[in-house]
C-alpha cells in the first residue's frame, strides 16, 4: 500500500463520525476521492458518492459506511457531570474508564467515562456488569455552568482517537467498523480511475449504518445500480473461545470474507470468485451468522426492483469496541478483488440465479 493510502487511512480512522454526526470522516473522504473521481456529490443525510464514468449505463454501487458507535448528551448535572445514551450497538462491558471526544460546535472536548470505584462497590454489585445509566461522562468541569460553556445537550460522543499501526501487516482503531470499508471503497475508486471502464462506478460512503442501514438506503435509491458492493467488517474467529462450529474458521491476515447468504446474489458470487481464482486473490468463505440483514447489503439488494448484491467482509477483531483490529493483506485483498471484478465487467451482465449463471 502506497504512502499517500496510508496517510488517509490513518486521517480517515482518526476522525469521529458517530452515527448521524458523519461530517467530520466525510470530510477527509470527500476531499481524498475528489482528485480522482469525475463526480463528487454528497446528499441531504450525508452520504458521500464519487463517480467514474458516469455516461455508463450499467452501473455498480460500492458501499461502506463511515458511521461509528458512539453517545449523544442527554444531561448536565449540578455537578458538571455530562450523562448520555448509546448511538448504535454498545458494549456496556466496553465503555468504563473509556478516553471520549464530545463534538461541538467549537470543536472537540475530551472527557472519561467514570463509574463508582470498584473499592465502593458491593460484593453483588461486583459481578454485574454496570448499566450505562450508572455512568458519566467527566470533562474537568466543577459545576453545571462551567460545563454548560464547553457543551450542550445533544452533542454527539466518539471514542478517543487511536489509530496506530502494530505489527507487520495489522491495524488498530476505533470505529474499524467500518470506516475500513469506506477506506476499500475510496482506494477501489483510484485504481479504478486509471483503468477503461464498462460499467459506470459509484463509490458511495453511507451513513447511519449502525442506526438501521440508512444510508444505505437512500444512496442506493438515487445510484439505481444493476450491481452492489458492501464492504463491511466480519468476525475474526481465530481468538479463544470463538465457536467456529457455529461462525465458521476465518482468520486474519488470509483474505477478505466472501460471504453465501440470502444477502448475496448467487450469479454475481460465482463472477467474484473466479476472479478471485483466476487473479489468485485469496478470499474466505462464510455462512455468516445470519441468514440475512445487519449489513448495508441488505438494504441495496431490496431496492427498487431488486440488485444484484455481493458482501464482502474484512475480517476484524474487538468488534464493537475501542480497539478493533484488521489486517493490512485482508485490507488490499479486498481492493484487488473489487478492482478486478468490476474491471471485468462488460455491462451487459444480468444475474438471474438458475438461468444467468
Amino acid at each position: 500500500m502506497n504512502k499517500n493510502s496510508l496517510k488517509f487511512m490513518e486521517e480517515f480512522m482518526n476522525s469521529s463520525s458517530p452515527s448521524g454526526y458523519e461530517e467530520e470522516a466525510a470530510a477527509v473522504f470527500r476531499n481524498y476521492i475528489s482528485k480522482f473521481c469525475d463526480d463528487v456529490q454528497t446528499d441531504v443525510l450525508g452520504n458521500t458518492m464519487g463517480v467514474l464514468n458516469p455516461e455508463a449505463p450499467f452501473r455498480v454501487m460500492l458501499a461502506g459506511h463511515y458511521d461509528e458507535i458512539g453517545f449523544q448528551i442527554v444531561y448536565i448535572s449540578d455537578d458538571g457531570l455530562l450523562y448520555f445514551r448509546p448511538n448504535g450497538g454498545i458494549d456496556k462491558l466496553n465503555v468504563p474508564a473509556s478516553e471520549v471526544e464530545i463534538i461541538t460546535e467549537k470543536g472537540r472536548v475530551h472527557g472519561v467515562i467514570g463509574k463508582k470505584p470498584i473499592h465502593l462497590l458491593s460484593a453483588k454489585e461486583r459481578e454485574i456488569a454496570p448499566d450505562l445509566n450508572d455512568m458519566w461522562i467527566d470533562i474537568g468541569a466543577e459545576n453545571r455552568e462551567e460545563a454548560e460553556a464547553l457543551v450542550s445537550i445533544g452533542d454527539p460522543v466518539a471514542m478517543r482517537a487511536n489509530f496506530r499501526f502494530m505489527g507487520n501487516n495489522r491495524v488498530m482503531s476505533k470505529g474499524m467498523d467500518d470506516k475500513v470499508g469506506a477506506f476499500i471503497v475510496a482506494e477501489v475508486l483510484r485504481e479504478l480511475s486509471k483503468r477503461k471502464l464498462n460499467v459506470a462506478v459509484y463509490g458511495v460512503g453511507t451513513v447511519q449504518e449502525e442506526l438501521g442501514l440508512r444510508g444505505a438506503t437512500t444512496s442506493c435509491f438515487e445510484v439505481n445500480p444493476q450491481v452492489g458492493f458492501a464492504i463491511d467488517v466480519g468476525f475474526a474467529t481465530d481468538l479463544p473461545d470463538i465457536p467456529k462450529k457455529l461462525l465458521g474458521d476465518i482468520k486474519l491476515g488470509k483474505g477478505p470474507e466472501l460471504n453465501r447468504s440470502a444477502d448475496n446474489n448467487v450469479v454475481l458470487g460465482k463472477i467474484v470468485r473466479a476472479v478471485a481464482k483466476q487473479h489468485k486473490i485469496p478470499y474466505q468463505d462464510t455462512a455468516a451468522h445470519r441468514a440475512s440483514g445487519g449489513t448495508d447489503a441488505a438494504k441495496i439488494q431490496m431496492t427498487r426492483s431488486g440488485v444484484a448484491t455481493c458482501l464482502l467482509s474484512v475480517p476484524n477483531r474487538y468488534m464493537h469496541s475501542p480497539v478493533e483490529i484488521c489486517d493490512l493483506r485482508d485490507i488490499e485483498n479486498s481492493i484487488k478483488l473489487l478492482v478486478e471484478t468490476i474491471s471485468s465487467l462488460k455491462g451487459t451482465e444480468q444475474f438471474r440465479p438458475g438461468i444467468d449463471g
